[in-house]
């Protein structure tokens, strides 16, 4: 199951990370976000051993929403060490988020 990202752990969540991670911003009342989460879920499945995959609500998290320039979504950054090294805005196949993901392993 995906991690729960907030404003409040995000930074030990994503930023402190030792592993990739994949920061799904999304929201309840989104349908493209609706339609990638049992993407996010398998993914967060797959790779529990070697990435973060996580899920944060711009409703409720707004300040990291704002910080990152989130202005559509489901919007996904990935992060390596911290820092953002891909982003995917949109709803896309689960291969193109694997394929990111594995990148960055």
């Amino acid at each position: 199951m995906a991690q729960e990202a907030t404003d409040v752990n995000f930074e030990e969540l994503v930023l402190k990370s030792d592993k990739p991670v994949l920061l799904d911003f999304w929201a309840e009342w989104c349908g493209p976000c609706r339609m990638i989460t049992p993407i996010v879920e398998e993914l967060a499945e797959e790779y529990k051993d070697k990435a973060v995959i996580a899920k944060m609500d711009v409703d409720s998290s707004p300040a990291t929403s704002v910080k990152y320039g989130i202005r559509n979504i489901p919007s996904i950054l990935f992060f390596k060490n911290g820092e953002v090294v891909d982003k995917q805005v949109g709803a896309v196949p689960k291969t193109i988020l694997a394929s990111k993901l594995d990148a960055l392993l």
